[in-house]
């Protein structure tokens, strides 16, 4: 932790630019001990090893993580059912914990629900403050965490990273959007932490209000929650209606933090933090690992979490690993070109055309004068149909909305192999606003045909 008055550029240089031949060797100590760690207290894991044929002393090379059983949120479920309230996951029971959360839920599944020691807190809180600093977020700041602190751990960790780097936060809490807005302005907030989704909400909000955001003293905006932090047309609208630098980082209940984040060079991607989780990124049919530059599912070891061992986690999210030189920044850690590029249960299949929510998103952001858009996608007669509603801004009259809707519709249809959309025009204030994560796609088809490319594990 840096503790001089000259204010380096990482949180560990130790750690950030090892040689990557030392930062494996660390990682191989590091799976050793939460694998044996798991084995010996974790009913689950002592349950998988065995019908595997894995024991943590078979963990030679970092390549033998491929011994390890691949653990899926469906399994992680069934165990939380089989044996309510938290699974057979857990090392330990509540008695050990100091706070429960749970996933969002806005996936329609039902939650998981994990549980966090005192020490995996902390932990977390460290894992934050190499982002923020990375950001170049310093004691000196004012964060504003624009976030309703339900059990939904969305930026619990980021509050607690804020306050180990010594910066004064300020909780936003439950309140409506112009009550956090004038809060942001009252209090001088230099760095708001918020999903993307609700940065462009409040800049909505700002505008109603009179409130010139870019005037205000806000420099930085963290984003998390939704893969449009990394999508280049969302954030540069953000980047615009607030005058500030948007980065990106993303993490998961499931490993009870963040696992990357972009630094302030902004290299087009998101540093993995290598010293304390292993990702793999494979295909998510084969299930077999694929190179750099491929796109591919990430699959995440977590060396920090005790209470809840996290050992070759599927996640569903879709990324691109590059080599660290890609950043050229001084670290040494891989990185995910683009942050998370989208999601292997998001990917919806039309009339043979892959359909993926965030390449939408990007086409839809590209434009000017778009509030808000959902998209639905819905059978008619015998077709199936995309379907995308639109909200433009009040003062676009009907002739720019025609130009808009061809140019957009143009769009649309060459990035999806020739599919047209259906877009239709919505009334000022029709659609839903979000405060976390966005949920923009229904699919109403009667037996949906959208599915998930994943493998069984």
């Amino acid at each position: 932790m840096p503790t001089s008055t000259v204010q380096p550029s990482f949180w560990n240089p130790k750690t950030e630019c090892m040689p990557r031949e030392q930062l494996q060797a660390l990682q191989l100590v590091k799976l050793r001990a939460v694998a044996e760690w798991a084995a010996a207290r974790s009913p689950f894991y002592r349950r998988t090893f065995a019908a595997a044929g894995f024991e943590p002393s078979q963990l030679k090379t970092l390549d033998d993580l491929r011994r390890i059983p691949i653990l899926t949120r469906e399994e992680w479920m069934l165990s939380q059912n089989a044996h309510p309230p938290y699974g057979e996951l857990p090392v330990a029971g509540p008695l050990s914990a100091i706070r429960v959360h749970t996933t969002s839920g806005t996936s329609g599944r039902t939650p998981l629900r994990a549980l966090d020691s005192r020490k995996d807190w902390s932990w977390a809180a460290e894992m934050w403050a190499y982002a923020l600093w990375g950001m170049g977020i310093r004691p000196h700041d004012v964060g504003y965490l624009a976030f309703g602190y339900g059990s939904f751990i969305g930026f619990w960790g980021l509050h607690n990273g804020l306050e180990k780097i010594g910066a004064l936060t300020v909780p936003g809490g439950a309140q409506n959007t112009a009550a956090r807005v004038r809060q942001i302005v009252d209090f001088g907030a230099t760095v708001v932490a918020t999903t993307p989704t609700y940065a462009l909400r409040m800049a909505q909000e700002a505008e109603n209000l009179g409130i010139d955001l870019p005037a205000s003293a806000v420099t930085r905006l963290v984003l998390s929650g939704e893969p449009a932090g990394s999508i280049v047309e969302t954030k540069a609208l953000i980047e615009r209606l607030w005058g500030a630098k948007a980065f990106d980082s993303a993490g998961m209940t499931e490993i009870s933090t963040i696992f990357m984040f972009e630094p302030e060079n902004q290299p087009g991607g998101c540093h993995i933090i290598e010293d304390h989780f292993v990702e793999e990124v494979i295909d998510p049919v084969s299930g077999e690992p694929v190179g750099y530059g491929e796109r591919g599912e990430r699959v995440c070891t977590s060396f920090g979490r005790s209470l809840i061992p996290l050992l070759r986690y599927r996640t569903a999210d879709l990324v691109v690993r590059q080599p660290a030189a890609f950043a050229n920044n001084g670290r040494t850690w891989d990185l995910y070109e683009g942050g998370i590029v989208g999601r292997a249960d998001d990917m919806k299949l039309v009339r043979g055309t892959n359909v993926y929510p965030g390449a939408i998103e990007a086409i839809v952001r590209g434009h000017e004068g778009i509030e808000e858009f959902q998209i639905r996608i819905e059978r008619r007669g015998l077709r199936d149909e995309v379907v995308l509603q639109v909200e433009t801004h009040p003062g676009l009259d009907d002739a720019a909305w025609l130009e808009l809707a061809g140019a957009m519709g143009a769009r649309l249809a060459e990035a999806h192999e020739g599919l047209r959309f259906i877009l239709e025009r919505a009334g000022t204030g029709q659609l839903p606003r979000f405060e976390l994560k966005a949920k923009r796609l229904s699919d109403l088809r009667p037996v949906a045909e959208h599915t998930s490319v994943r493998a069984s594990a």
